[in-house]
């Protein structure tokens, strides 16, 4: 069964590590993945799904990573001493091949190494579990439209809502890319207008005009979030849950959203 479900950013400056005292300009952000850590924590999951935009992706299918043991650190932003072991959940893997296959483009792939896409939401969420019983399932995006991975997540809910482990999901990425004038990406007029419509659309329970979204919008936001996202809205469709949106907030000129939500059961 489905137990947790929620949106994260991945922004490695909320480690203390990295961000040191640039901390203090995410500060909402901080505070919401602690409060998501307690959720996770109390929703007792087996297994837990993350999708990130930074795992190895192919253009035309969704790829699940299937390393018997995953490795996490952050070496490429500076930290050489924050290090993570998490278990790969293989059988839901293959499960979940065998049961999309028919119908869905899926690669497996194995890469002990995981990004950051994966890691800073798991640095910070699984805080309290028991990382040796815990187990993990990555996944990427592709470059398919965004009915694909709507319909993506779509069939893995049939799946995931009868299934005798407690499954948590989460959602990760970032908004826009493009917020100001020093943003990765560069600036647009409009970066905010996609951040708020995301909001807005996530808090009104409306998916089907998210994935009505027009693709030049998109491009220009610059995001790397909302594919994570969509597939999420996906897997709860046609279930009963309350958005709740912690935080947004985008500091660095890159959105930051964190979601909890909440099912009920």
């Amino acid at each position: 069964m489905i137990v947790f479900s929620a949106i994260t950013p991945h922004p490695p400056i909320l480690l203390p590590t990295v961000g040191k005292e640039n901390l203090r300009f995410v500060e909402k952000t901080s505070l919401s993945m602690e409060k998501l850590s307690h959720d996770l924590y109390a929703s007792k999951p087996d297994t837990i799904v993350i999708i990130s935009p930074h795992g190895t992706m192919h253009p035309d299918a969704f790829a699940f990573n299937m390393a018997a043991q995953f490795e996490i650190s952050f070496k490429d932003f500076g930290d050489l001493s924050t290090t993570l072991t998490l278990q790969g959940d293989i059988a839901h893997i293959h499960h979940y091949k065998e049961i999309l296959e028919s119908h869905t483009p899926v690669v497996l792939i194995n890469k002990p190494e995981l990004d950051h896409g994966v890691g800073v939401p798991l640095y910070f969420l699984t805080k309290g579990l028991d990382k040796t019983q815990v187990k993990i399932v990555p996944v990427s995006y592709s470059f398919l439209d965004l009915e694909s991975h709507y319909k993506f997540g779509m069939n893995l809910q049939s799946d995931m809502i009868n299934d005798n482990k407690r499954i948590a999901i989460i959602a990760s990425g970032d908004l826009s890319h493009r917020l100001t004038k020093n943003a990765p990406a560069g600036f647009s007029h409009w970066a905010k207008k996609f951040d708020e419509t995301i909001v807005e659309k996530i808090r009104n329970k409306d998916s089907k005009a998210i994935l009505k979204l027009d693709t030049d919008f998109i491009e220009e936001a610059g995001e790397c979030g909302l594919r994570s996202i969509i597939i999420l809205l996906g897997i709860l469709n046609s279930m009963e849950y309350t958005p709740e949106i912690y935080s947004y907030e985008g500091p660095f000129g890159v959105g930051y959203l964190t979601v909890h939500f909440k099912l009920a059961h």
